[in-house]
């Protein structure tokens, strides 16, 4: 296994107390499921906003290729990862670290939403309005960029069934992370 969907999100919805917490989230749960001695990142932006430097989710990954819990290969490299057409992210090979699914929009609770607050390239937002949470510290304002991991919207357009950059959420805390289709979830990846 290199890449999961987390089986949970934090307690504080997209407050992971930056990017470092959502990194130790997915190695936590990585080590739980008996995958700790990689090192697993957290396939998050961040914004130059507050003084920070931007961050590109595609660039702290590593180099591929990645797997599912189920070993089905889900990307063999960062293009193909970003690539509509090569990536195999979706509701059958969404599995979180513990090999469970994902519950789709096909499911009475969804939690297709995954927060990655990055274009669908893989790259930081500009920084003129907030898609990241704060860069992962606000559980109230603001709002994140989220992917569909089951390749299903609203609508049937490239939007909607982007694993990465499908819609704003509705907001930070866990409730409305809930009421957008998600429970703050993020993807991880071995990036060695």
């Amino acid at each position: 296994m290199s890449f999961f969907i987390t089986s949970a999100g934090g307690p504080k919805g997209a407050d992971y107390g930056g990017i470092a917490g959502a990194d130790a989230h997915c190695q936590a749960l990585a080590a739980r499921a008996g995958a700790g001695a990689k090192t697993w990142r957290a396939y998050l932006s961040v914004q130059a906003v507050g003084g920070a430097t931007a961050i590109d989710a595609r660039d702290r990954i590593g180099k591929g290729p990645w797997a599912n819990a189920e070993g089905t290969l889900i990307a063999a490299n960062v293009d193909d990862l970003h690539d509509a057409m090569k990536n195999r992210i979706n509701t059958e090979t969404g599995l979180a670290e513990n090999g469970r699914r994902i519950p789709s929009r096909l499911f009475v609770i969804n939690q297709h939403d995954i927060l990655t607050g990055s274009t669908v390239d893989g790259r930081s937002p500009p920084a003129d309005k907030d898609m990241t949470c704060r860069n992962w510290t606000s559980s109230t304002d603001g709002a994140a960029t989220v992917g569909h991991h089951d390749r299903m919207g609203l609508r049937d357009d490239v939007p909607s069934r982007s694993w990465n950059a499908s819609h704003p959420s509705r907001g930070c805390s866990p409730d409305l992370l809930k009421a957008s289709g998600g429970a703050g979830l993020l993807y991880c990846f071995a990036a060695n």
